[in-house]
């Protein structure tokens, strides 16, 4: 009598099976994090501040937090010795990006600097950064224009005295023109006299790629059966930014190449040049396409207008709330300054008050709370400080929480720059404490610009205006509440009233006549 084998192999299969499963999760050692829901996994825990939710949850779970986000899995990172963990002794294992809706319609299928995965793209992309276009001599060389433009605001402040003026307005077209000029070679976008793009509409751009790479969370890259629904028309958002700031990309592109046509030994006269100049080089790993050249300009455009325009308006907000500070702040800059000229960027190395305002501005409201995620570059799973990190979880360093972490920081939520009195940290990636501009290989390769800006303006505004809030308003009353989106940005801009100080005005009065 024949005996039927297969139920029997298949429970001896099933057996095995489960066998297996239990010793490897027996092995398996997972970071500590809240029990998921079917489907939508954690978040529901994620409140409209995400990075003040993951703080508050990390209390509760520890410094490395595991998380599911609908079907994706999450580590959540918010202190230091973490952070150096990640980013710098396995930052060769966590230094690609996940694929997200917005890397693949907003920056040219991930060829950007943000959104490319880890491999020969996206480390000549990075060289070109930092060796051609954010070089000490390309910065150096490039001063006249951050000054001349600083000037130029400086002026439109001037005219504004004893008026009601809202200060981001100011720091986006002061920051705009110093970029535009560096990158384009001019001002493509001008607020008085027109150009090709008009300043109201560039603006509204560059707020839609804010709302798209961070603003908003999609439901789509959480849940990915859901994406095709495009449930929060977020899809259609994105490509639509796309088209229209290609259609300024390619205006732009061709006035270069028309320059440079039929010019034998052309030099480069801005960062495009730069670029279209790099197409034809054929010693380039990989080769620079037209798109890559558009994309990275892209980068290059936005991500320096809105992150230094939100950290000197975090910082003006943080002096006016705190007159003591202001009052150290202008007898610093009376002194080393003098009390006839604006602050240039010699300057800096000599005001240790002004750069510790920065750095405190920079602990208390970090531009990028979160910065981006990363994910493995490596196949397989990961071990990190004893943990198991799982294939293809992403991974996110809590800026803002690490910033605030009273184990490093005495009250860690009051503004006090006297916290780096006597302190070797600065904001480069090599202090863990403090990483405005991430660290590692995904550190942000415009930072050195960024500073330069931050500071001379911040310096500039203390030295040069005496401030008082709008509708006097008390210092208490400043609302300080946070709006997330590529920028960790003011949710009520700070509207302030501004008088030059009557040495400047003489000064400025003595040269005209001259």
């Amino acid at each position: 009598m024949a005996i039927n084998l297969a139920p029997c192999l298949a429970i001896f299969i099933l057996f095995l099976h489960l066998l297996v499963w239990h010793f490897r999760c027996r092995r398996h050692n997972p970071p500590a994090g809240p029990k998921p829901w079917p489907i939508i996994g954690n978040l529901n825990l994620i409140g409209p501040v995400p990075h003040s939710s993951l703080s508050a949850l990390s209390q509760k779970y520890g410094p490395i937090m595991h998380l599911k986000l609908g079907f994706k899995d999450f580590v959540v990172i918010s202190s230091a010795d973490a952070a150096k963990a990640f980013l710098k002794t396995h930052g060769h294992i966590f230094s690609s990006r996940p694929k997200t809706t917005a890397g693949k319609y907003a920056a040219y299928n991930y060829s950007d600097i943000l959104w490319a995965p880890y491999g020969p793209h996206w480390r000549q992309a990075c060289k070109i950064c930092i060796t051609r276009l954010f070089s000490q001599k390309s910065i150096e060389s490039s001063e006249y224009i951050r000054k001349e433009e600083m000037k130029n605001m400086l002026n439109d402040l001037s005219i504004s005295s004893g008026t009601t003026i809202l200060l981001k307005d100011y720091l986006y077209s002061l920051n705009l023109n110093i970029i535009s000029r560096m990158v384009l070679g001019k001002k493509y976008v001008e607020k008085r006299y027109g150009g090709f793009v008009s300043w109201e509409e560039f603006r509204k751009l560059t707020d839609d790629f804010a709302v798209i790479n961070t603003g908003v969370a999609n439901i789509g890259d959480f849940i990915p059966w859901l994406n095709f629904l495009d449930l929060q028309g977020y899809i259609k958002r994105t490509k639509d930014f796309s088209a229209k700031f290609d259609r300024f990309l390619e205006h732009v592109l061709k006035e270069h190449e028309e320059r440079r046509r039929g010019v034998e030994n052309y030099v480069a006269k801005d960062m495009v040049d730069v670029l279209l100049k790099l197409t034809e080089d054929p010693t380039l790993e990989v080769k620079l396409q037209r798109n890559s050249v558009k994309t990275i300009t892209q980068d290059l455009l936005i991500g320096a207008i809105d992150t230094s325009s939100a950290t000197i308006e975090w910082g003006m907000s943080e002096v006016l709330k705190n007159p003591e500070i202001l009052k150290k702040a202008t007898d610093e800059l009376d002194i080393v300054v003098g009390r006839d000229r604006w602050v240039e960027e010699k300057d800096i190395v000599n005001l240790p008050y002004m750069e510790a305002i920065t750095k405190e501005t920079m602990r208390l409201h970090p531009v990028a709370s979160l910065l981006p995620p990363t994910t493995s570059a490596v196949d397989g799973d990961s071990k990190v400080v004893g943990y198991d990190i799982p294939k293809g979880a992403q991974v996110i360093v809590n800026v803002w929480a690490i910033g605030r972490d009273p184990a490093i920081w005495e009250n860690p939520n009051e503004f006090n720059p006297e916290s780096f009195t006597g302190k070797d940290i600065d904001v480069t990636g090599n202090n863990f404490e403090l990483l405005p501009f991430g660290a590692g290989r995904r550190i942000c390769p415009g930072y050195p610009l960024a500073l330069k800006v931050v500071q001379v303006c911040l310096a500039n505004f203390v030295h040069g205006f005496s401030w008082s809030l709008a509708d006097h308003m008390k210092k208490e009353d400043l609302n300080m509440e946070e709006n997330l989106t590529l920028s960790n940005m003011r949710k009520q801009p700070l509207e302030a009233v501004i008088r030059p100080k009557q040495m400047l005005i003489m000064r400025k009065n003595n040269a005209e006549s001259d």
